[in-house]
Formats: C-alpha cells, structure tokens, sequence
C-alpha cells in the first residue's frame, strides 16, 4: 500500500509490496508535485481549458499567467491575483492641443499594478497646454486613443488631478477614468485654464 510523503502534502509514495508499475509510480509523483508547484499557462483561458476534470484547481494552487505576467492563487472558488512581474510604462498620446511632460513632469504614461491582490491602473506625467479658448469646455478628453481593454476600469473610476494655480482658480481637477478607456478632465471655465495638469501617483482600481 503506497504512504504519502513526510510533509504532509498528499503525494503518493509507492511501497515495496506494491505491484510494479513503473507508469502509475510516474503519474503519482509528477501529478501530485505539478499541482503543488506554480503551473505555468499562456493565459487565463488556456488555464481554464486544462484544469477540468481531474484536473481541477484545489486550494492553495498557485499559477502563471505569461502574457499579463501574474502570480494568480485559487482560494477554493476563484482565482486571486497575488502578484505582477515588473508592469513596464506605456505612454498615452495625447489629444490635440494637449503635449507631454507638463512642468516638466516627465511623460504622460499608465501602468498595471497589483496592489493586496488587486488589479490597478497607475498614471505619472503631466499634460501641458498654452492656450483655451475664450470660453472654454468644461471638460476635456486628454488621451488621443482609448487605452486597451485589459487596463479599463469595471465601472467609471473619478479622482482628484493637481493643476497649475497659474490663469487658474483652482489647483485640482476632476479625473474620469471611464470604461470605454478614455480620460476625461472636468472643471475648466473662463477662470479656470491651467498650462498644465499633473497625473503623478494617481492610482485608480480596475
């Protein structure tokens, strides 16, 4: 009769007095210790084709995804994102009269962060403008293009922006990270025409 092993974990360790049967003794170690190690999948849907069956997730699973690079663990009824791999920097174009590193604030970019196993989008830069109109719009949309979907928010997230005091009343502006990917700027008027809007250390949840 085969006995587990001495930490506990439930892997199969063949006895002595056990039919030979050098394929199962294989199968017992490599099943067990692969659903204890960190499975590696392409994606999430490619992990959800494999493990089915018998092969379902258990609890405590620990997996890979490559192409967001994301440590996900199954806590018994999902998946849980529990760490990233370095997030690189991507750079937002802006939308026409809007230029980059505004105060000299470096270039208006966005990245995906893990924060307590929760997925967020962090921006840094600045967008900078040398005129409005006489009358202008009460909000803008800073991004030429939307940002991809994999960075959208589930529902539209809203946060404070800094902005120059200079030909401004105000020092804050209103920030819509909308759904369809699009950032959109509130609270300009007559008194209200900053050369520059910051975005450094704004966070938001996806």
């Amino acid at each position: 009769m085969p006995t587990t092993d001495n930490y506990g974990q439930g892997v199969q360790i063949a006895s002595l007095t056990d039919a030979p049967n050098a394929e199962k003794l294989a199968a017992d170690i490599a099943n067990a210790i692969a659903q204890r190690s960190i499975l590696r999948f392409a994606s999430a849907s490619t992990r959800g084709a494999t493990l089915v069956g018998d092969s379902a997730p258990v609890e405590g699973m620990l997996t890979w995804l490559q192409d967001v690079n994301r440590l996900d663990l199954w806590d018994g009824s999902a998946w849980v994102a529990v760490s990233v791999g370095r997030s690189s920097w991507t750079t937002i174009t802006p939308e026409s009269p809007w230029t980059q590193n505004g105060n000299s604030n470096g270039t208006f970019q966005y990245r995906l962060l893990n924060i307590s196993g929760e997925e967020s989008l962090q921006f840094r830069g600045a967008l900078a403008r040398a005129s409005y109109p006489s009358s202008p719009s009460s909000s803008y949309v800073v991004n030429n293009t939307a940002l991809p979907s994999s960075v959208r928010p589930s529902t539209l997230r809203t946060v404070v922006i800094p902005c120059s005091d200079t030909s401004s009343e105000r020092i804050t502006l209103k920030l819509d990270v909308k759904t369809d990917g699009y950032l959109e700027v509130f609270g300009f008027s007559s008194s209200v025409k900053p050369p520059w809007i910051g975005f450094n250390g704004v966070t938001v949840s996806l």
